[in-house]
Formats: C-alpha cells, structure tokens, sequence
C-alpha cells in the first residue's frame, strides 16, 4: 500500500470510529474514574522517586543485557525450565507450535499475553491445526469477536455489556441478559472444562527475575494460575524487556503496575514461578520462549531506546485524549496508544507506524503517568522525523518550512500581505466566521483569528515604556501568533511588566520557534530556525528572555539544546538561551513576586483556567498564573480536566486531524461551560486560538483570555 491510500485508509478509520460516540464515551468514563483511583491509589508515595527508580533499573538490564539473560537461563534451567530465545516472531511460533506437535497437543489454554499478540500466535497454532482458547475474560471476548485488543491491560474495554452479551448469546444458543453478573458467571461456566481439556496452557509473565530464575504475573481473575498449572505443559512467552536483576527490582515494578494501570493499590493475585509446577502425578514441562523481535533493534537506538523500559501499564493510553476519541483500534497497530506507536515501528515496521505517529498530538500526558520516566513525546518527534526522511514531510509542508519560513523577511511579509487579502472573510472582525469553498471546513466548528492589520513588531518602534531604573531588562520572544496574530498581547504584556519596574526589548530578527517544522519531521528547517533565533535572541546582553507560547518556551528551553548538541559552537548557545528563558507567568510570579504586587485590583466575576499542555507537563507551570489571577481579586474555580489538552496541536487541528481536534476540543469547551466562569484563562496564543474559536462558534458567554489579558485589565481598573 503506498502512502497515499495508506493514509486514505487510516483517515477512514478515523471517521468510523468517530461515528460511534458510545465508544467515545465509554472510554472517557473510564479515564475519569482512572484517574481520581490512581491518585488514591499513588497517595503517600513519591512517583517521581518510583519512576526514576525503575528507568535507572531497565537502563541497566539494557546495558547489561547479555549478562542478565545468561543469568535468568541459567538459573530457569537449574530449576527444571527449557529456556528458548526467539529472534523473531516466526522462531517463537515455530518453536511453540513444534513443540504441541511433539507433545500431542491437540488444545491450548491462555492466560492474557501481549507478546503472543505481537506475534500473532493464536493464528500460527490454528493453522497447525491446534485449538486455541483464551481464558482471560476480555481476551475471550475480542476471540470471539475476531478482535485485536484495543488496551494492553484491558483489551476489551471499547465493548460495553449488551455487545458482550450478543457474542454470549452465539455461544451459547440462549439470549443472554447484558447483566454483567450473569456474564462473568456464565464466561466462568463455559471456560472451566477448557483448563481440563488442554495438553498446554500458555501464559506471558509481567517480570522475569535473572537471580532466582523465576518469573512473576500480575493478574486479576484466577485463570492465569488454572493456565499455568493444570495442563501438563506450560509454555511462557516472556520480552526481553521484562527481565529484571533482583527479587526487589521485580517488587519495585509490581508496587507500581497495578496503581498505574488500573488504579488498583494491588491486583487480586501475583503468581510467583520457578522450574515446573506439580502436576498431579504427571511429569511438567516448563518452556520460557525469550522474545525478541526487534527488541535488539531498539536498544540500538540512541533515540528510541527507553521504550524498552516500558512495564506494560497502559496508563498512556488511559490520559491519552486521541486514544478516548478514537480507541485504541485506530490509535494502536497491535500496542496501542504512545508506547504503541514507537514498539509498532520495531516490532511491526515503520509502515504500520507511520500514520499512528502523524496522529499523536503532542500534548505529553502520556509523559506525565508513565511509570518508567519514558519520554514518548521526543522519540515520536523523532520517528516522525524518521518517517519524513523516508517518505518527505508533503509538496506544501516542505514549500512552506524550507523556502518561505526558512527567509524570515519572506515570511513576515506573506503574513504582512495576508492581513490584506484575508479582507473579503473578515468583514471588519477579529474573527473570520466562515471560510469559502474548501476551506469552508476550518471554520465550520470554530472561528478563527484574523492575522493583525499590524504585527507587533511594526507597532514596537511606538510603544513607550516608562521604566527610569528597571529591576530587569527583558527580551520579549513573541512567537507567530503573539506577533501577527495577537499584538495587544504584547502591549499588556509591557503594561505589567513595566508596572513591575521591567523594561521589555523586541529583537526583530527573531523568527518562527521552528516546532510546526520539528513536529512535522522537518528536522533541517527546525534546526536553521533555532540558529536564527539563537543570534537574535542572544545579540542583546538582557537578563531574561520571556515567552508568551509554552510550545516556543519549550523550543527554546528544551528542543533547541537537542537540536544542536552536535555542534559544539551552537549547542553553547543553546544552553546559554535555555539558562534564561522563562515563561512569563513563571517570570511574573518568581522572579517578580507579582501575586503580592498585583494584588488589590478587587476585580470581580468567576475565572476558571485551562492547562496548556506543553506548559504544565513541559514547562512545569501551572500553580503559578492561578496565584496572579486570584490575586486580582477574582473568583478562581476550576474546570473538570483542566489539563486535558484543547486539541489545538497546530497544523494537526488543520490539516492533520482536524476531525479529532474537532471532538477533543468540544470536551473541552463542555469542561469550560460547566464550571460556571464567565472568563476561562490560559497562557498559550494556540491555545486562545482553539478555545475561543469553539466557544465563537457557539457563541457561548464566555471571554476567553490570556493571563496576561487579565492581569492587564486589573492595572487599567486599578
């Protein structure tokens, strides 16, 4: 399938899983609930100690990984396993199912085992004339269905209970009741003769333990023990990721696995195994099949290789906003979600990956829960770079960063000759209501911002400041939208900062932050923009340099340093400009204590405040503008999800997957309505850009602002 219909066929997809709203729901129930019992569940414990506890240990079985797989073999055979390693996913099936032939096996039991997914085992032991039955209550239910699973830990969690009882109904000739009772009851009725019948349960293992030899599951329903010891052979498809040293570094992951994945303080059963468990008074077979398949590869990577840290939680789909819109049938290969599309492009090819990568938002709440301190947000920017190296980033894409934003004075002057020619559609508005012909789908769920008459920059020459000694000299870094799109946000932004004692510079040879390029796997552009801005931002001696965008505040801090490592002279730079970048907000009520100096407005009327996501889960500013808003006086309330993202993301909310930005930003203009303020607040232009297009739409009673707006009109009262 060439790239073309590939992505046709995914944006299809899409579009039908958009038309089910009952999945849609089903999953955000779920996330709601997931997310107030993980917080109970984490409580008195320190998280961060926890994750970076297990990173520190997967890093080192993966330096070591020779050394703790000969460990784990050695000590598994002294205690009476066969230890086979599978290089890849056809070795695994062809040793287990040579092995049945040998043994006779005519039926086989399974507890829930990702890996015999990711090899799609079930169907090498059908064509080998082998009966397969799945025991786990979910996996039985997509067996049935003829599914792959849409949740690593819960795979059938996309299907509600009248679905499960039209499958239980076929089974068993009857018209069952969608009473969930009646279906665990009778899911346990139908399987338990199945445990008897079979010659070989086969089961994954959630750690392998190289000092003992033994490996532990994580389960909760009994059949993983009925999988493991009735039949007289039992065959355990384990990663390579999930080894681990010690009997403490297996306590450590299961302490975490269960609060993660589900909520859940601790699972109803943990089934330690060493060498074959007693069987009656027949001879056991235990054969451990060390699963490759491209975990090698992995590990090669510099880039991508703390996937391999991954415990297997599924928590990044729990948080992820494109995951509940669409599930994980769409956002998923056979892993699902962030940790899905990176183990798709090893395990499964970067064909399979590709427009699961191009899907993923960028919002980093998958960052924020994962357990193993897996930075997933960089390494798909970097498959996506991968993939834009093989297969190009599009004719427009490639037009716009590599020949137009490249040349800023090209660029600004585009944007300059927009403002004129966008005349016909805004009719005299800040907002453009309705676009024609085929761009009439960007605004038909949202407004959208008309381009300044005047950018800042061309304003900057006539704003007076009144600042006679600063406090400190700071370099405003606007960014495209508080430029050309936003200018008064420049204005109030010099209107508190010199009501602060600071004095504010523009340098007007700074560009585009580069990361629509970097996030569209445009690397080259990314780069000579981060150059460009670095000489511009840095040629002026300033104490600070100041944001207004978190995503620009994350280019500079973060992305930049990356970009330019290799460079000795530039990465210097970087550093430098990292040293001093802060967010405004950040710079406000840190460096300026500016709760205290911009408290007393008495400013009236309810505000609730929206996380953007790259500056809670990049920046790591949230505490700070709801300070300076409760400081003017206003009545702070928070919205549900405050963090969840808006479903901007840039161009994925226009050319990308408008379609699904659509439906995360309706959740989140539902989020606003409901909190009852009559202004909601954030600190990203996109953001503004996103939210109050929808609430325009709408024509809700809301104001949409940026803090800075707010804390501006607390001067103008005062």
């Amino acid at each position: 399938m060439n790239k073309q219909d590939r992505s046709n066929h995914y944006h299809e997809r899409v579009r039908k899983a958009l038309q089910k709203p009952r999945l849609s729901d089903t999953l955000h129930r779920f996330a709601d609930a997931y997310a107030v019992s993980r917080e109970a569940a984490f409580a008195g414990q320190d998280f961060d100690a926890l994750r970076n506890a297990i990173a520190v240990m997967k890093d080192d079985v993966r330096t070591n990984q020779e050394r703790y797989q000969a460990e784990f073999t050695a000590k598994a055979e002294a205690a009476g396993a066969t230890v086979f390693v599978a290089k890849t996913a056809a070795d695994a099936n062809a040793y287990i199912c040579n092995l049945a032939k040998e043994r006779g096996v005519r039926k086989v039991v399974k507890s829930k085992s990702m890996a015999s997914e990711e090899i799609h085992l079930n169907q090498a032991l059908e064509a080998a004339g082998i009966e397969t039955l799945e025991t786990d209550l979910g996996e039985w239910i997509i067996q049935l269905a003829g599914e792959k699973p849409s949740h690593m830990v819960m795979p059938a969690i996309h299907m509600v209970k009248e679905e499960v009882a039209e499958l239980f109904s076929v089974v068993t000739g009857n018209k069952e009741p969608a009473e969930i009772p009646h279906l665990v009851k009778l899911a346990r009725e139908q399987l338990r003769q199945g445990y008897f019948d079979a010659d070989m349960g086969i089961s994954g293992a959630n750690v392998a333990i190289a000092e003992t030899g033994g490996i532990a599951l994580v389960t909760n329903e009994g059949n993983a023990r009925l999988t493991t010891t009735l039949p007289k052979i039992h065959v355990a498809l384990i990663g390579l990721e999930k080894l681990v040293p010690t009997l403490e570094d297996a306590e450590r992951v299961i302490n975490v696995l269960p609060k993660n994945a589900t909520g859940q303080l601790i699972t109803s059963y943990i089934t330690w195994i060493r060498g074959a468990v007693p069987c009656g008074d027949g001879e056991k077979e235990l054969h451990i099949v060390l699963l490759d398949n491209g975990r090698s590869a992995l590990a090669e990577s510099p880039h991508c290789r703390d996937a391999l840290r991954c415990i297997k939680c599924g928590a990044c789909a729990n948080v992820c906003p494109v995951y509940q819109t669409v599930g994980g049938h769409v956002f998923g290969h056979v892993y699902i979600s962030a940790i899905g599309v990176i183990l798709t492009a090893f395990f499964h090819g970067l064909d399979n990956a590709a427009e699961l990568v191009r899907a993923c938002i960028g919002c980093r709440s998958c960052v924020a829960v994962c357990p193993s301190n897996i930075d997933l947000e960089s390494i798909i920017l970097h498959l996506r770079e991968v993939i834009g190296e093989e297969e190009g980033i599009g004719a427009g894409k490639s037009l716009v960063f590599k020949h137009v934003m490249r040349n800023r004075k090209l660029f600004h002057s585009l944007l300059r000759a927009a403002s004129l020619l966008q005349k016909p559609v805004t009719r005299g508005e800040r907002s453009i209501r309705h676009l024609p012909l085929f761009f009439s789908g960007l605004t038909e769920w949202r407004t959208l911002p008309a381009i300044a008459d005047k950018p800042l920059r061309d304003q900057w020459s006539g704003i007076v400041q009144k600042v006679e000694q600063p406090r400190y000299r700071v370099a405003l870094y606007a960014g495209c939208l508080n430029d050309f799109v936003y200018p008064e946000l420049g204005h109030d932004l010099i209107k508190v900062l010199n009501r602060l004692n600071v004095e504010v510079t523009f340098p007007m040879a700074q560009n585009c932050c580069g990361v629509p390029a970097l996030y569209s796997g445009d690397r080259e552009t990314a780069v000579a923009l981060a150059e460009q801005n670095l000489d511009a931002l840095l040629a002026d001696e300033v104490d600070y340099v100041i944001t207004t965008c978190p995503t620009c505040t994350m280019a500079l801090q973060r992305d930049y340093l990356d970009l330019l490592r290799d460079n000795p002279v530039w990465a210097e730079k970087a550093q430098k400009l990292a040293a001093k970048t802060l967010d405004v907000a950040r710079f406000i009520a840190e460096q300026l204590d500016g709760a205290k100096e911009l408290a007393g407005s008495g400013m009236t009327g309810t505000v609730t405040y929206h996380d953007s996501c790259h500056l809670k889960r990049g920046a790591g500013v949230w505490r700070q503008p709801r300070e300076l808003l409760a400081g003017t006086g206003r009545t702070l309330v928070e919205m549900a999800h405050s963090d969840r993202c808006c479903g901007f993301g840039g161009s994925y909310s226009f050319t990308s997957h408008p379609d699904i930005a659509r439906r995360i930003l309706s959740d989140k203009v539902d989020d606003i309505v409901a909190s009852g303020a009559d202004c909601v607040a954030m600190d990203c232009p996109g953001c503004m850009m996103q939210i109050r297009g929808g609430i325009e739409k709408q024509e809700l009673p809301v104001r949409v602002r940026h803090t800075i707006e707010l804390l501006a009109e607390s001067l103008d009262k005062n």
